[in-house]
């Protein structure tokens, strides 16, 4: 893999703005910007509960690429179209965020940038096993 200046600008670019869209979720919704506890609270909505920043939160990540794809091309991302191993892959992650008390964006973005021991700890395991899986599962799939 090789990388240009335009994509190290691109990551570098979304980056910032993933921490400016995190911080500005703390700052006016006062939650942290974890995805798996925001679909959370959206999905078991009760009366009288203030849920419109979360709504609007998970709306501006599926409108947000969508945007980005009117002025960009998208990038060729490859996804299996297997039903089986798409529902265990959610069923898994929905597993680990359930297990590891959060997900990867509660985790790794706003619990390290507030050094939570705990969010240390769990971005450790789970990038770990991110690893792990691409050394030596990816190959087994793929050849």
């Amino acid at each position: 893999m090789v990388f240009n200046a335009h994509d190290i600008l691109m990551g570098l670019g979304g980056g910032m703005l993933i921490g400016c869209g995190a911080a500005l979720f703390l700052l006016f919704a006062g939650r942290i910007a974890g995805i798996s506890g925001i679909a959370s609270a959206v999905a078991r909505i009760e009366p009288g509960t203030h849920y419109k920043g979360s709504v609007l939160f998970l709306l501006g990540l599926i409108v947000a690429p969508q945007i980005y794809g009117l002025f960009h091309p998208m990038p060729d991302i490859g996804v299996t179209h297997s039903v089986v191993l798409l529902s265990a892959g959610g069923l898994l992650v929905g597993f680990g965020s359930r297990t590891g008390g959060g997900c990867t964006s509660g985790h790794g973005v706003c619990g390290l940038s507030r050094f939570s021991p705990r969010s240390i700890a769990a971005t450790l395991v789970f990038m770990s096993i991110a690893m792990a899986v691409a050394v030596f599962v990816r190959p087994m799939i793929y050849g």
